[in-house]
């Protein structure tokens, strides 16, 4: 693998998490620290042992400093393109019950929003053998927008790989205006990631099968459909292959849906088959379901060889 195997762009925000369940209103404890779509799977690649490179914009400020700290402490090459204008993006989360997150954004006009393709260094994108992408860049601004088809290009011309995940985030825009800009975006990547519901998003009137066929049509060669405690499912031209998912406790499923696609990623870079691809996404899923946060439980290889060597010792010596 080269230095950077994987490239990513998108904006990564400050987190602010209740410490306890129940209301903010209520809450006396908070922590501190970053979250973002992108970033969650760079860092889960790096823990995996695959090079890889995140880009994005933050603002000129704590914030912002904590941001590029904290990916690059995982290994990540980080591109932190310094805003001086805009605050880096704040999200909040909170617990209103053992069962339920709810999560509020503050990041209209953000630095990360500002992103654009000037800020794409030459031959960065190209350093890639794939690109990873999400849904939740193109609609954060036009500029964002531009720079994600910008970089779609440039890796189309430099023969690497895309990979897209839907990861639709109604809070940015309805699904009615969402759809064919993430349609537009799935249909020139390689593989697409998501949800059954996001598929549907991409194609309203069509069932999951369809929705797969179409986009290979379009020229994308794989789907691979996130079922959550029930594993995922891979739907290329020639098969259909199940992955069945692991039968743990859960904690907190928010970034489950990235480190699974870390582990897909890592795999599929490594040229496993379909079979341990699958098994290693669905376990990088489960393993982070286990920790409380977006990135922090993504795990190394050695925490994934306990894992799926059945290691529950709950005490380690």
């Amino acid at each position: 693998m080269t230095a950077s195997s994987v490239v990513t762009l998108g904006e990564t925000m400050a987190l602010v998490r209740a410490v306890e369940i129940g209301s903010l209103r209520h809450a006396d404890a908070l922590t501190l620290g970053i979250g973002g779509a992108e970033s969650n799977v760079a860092i889960g690649l790096a823990r995996l042992g695959v090079g890889v490179s995140w880009l994005g914009r933050v603002g000129d400020d704590s914030l912002g400093e904590r941001v590029v700290r904290e990916i690059r402490g995982d290994g990540v090459d980080v591109r932190a393109v310094i805003d001086a204008d805009a605050p880096t993006g704040l999200m909040v989360k909170e617990r209103p019950s053992a069962a339920s997150t709810a999560v509020h954004y503050y990041r209209a006009g953000s630095a990360g929003s500002r992103l654009r393709p000037t800020d794409l260094p030459d031959g960065w994108v190209e350093s890639g053998v794939l690109l990873h992408l999400t849904g939740i860049t193109p609609l954060l601004s036009d500029t964002a927008h531009a720079a994600v088809r910008c970089a779609i290009d440039r890796a189309r011309d430099a023969g690497a790989s895309v990979s897209f995940d839907i990861n639709y985030r109604s809070a940015l825009a309805p699904a009615s205006v969402a759809g064919p800009v993430l349609r537009e975006i799935a249909e020139r990547a390689d593989v697409v990631f998501g949800g059954v519901e996001e598929f549907a998003i991409l194609y309203p009137d069509a069932t999951p099968a369809d929705a797969a066929g179409r986009l290979r049509d379009a020229g994308c060669a794989t789907a691979v459909f996130k079922l959550g405690p029930d594993g995922a499912s891979v739907v290329t031209a020639d098969s259909v292959t199940d992955g069945r998912g692991f039968s743990i406790d859960v904690v907190d499923t928010v970034g489950a849906g990235d480190a699974f696609v870390a582990g897909f990623l890592s795999a599929l870079v490594e040229g496993l088959g379909t079979d341990e691809i699958l098994r290693r996404a669905n376990a990088c899923g489960a393993i982070a379901c286990l920790v409380p946060g977006d990135w922090e439980a993504a795990p190394t290889r050695r925490d994934l060889e306990r894992f799926l060597a059945g290691d529950a010792d709950p005490v380690r010596r």
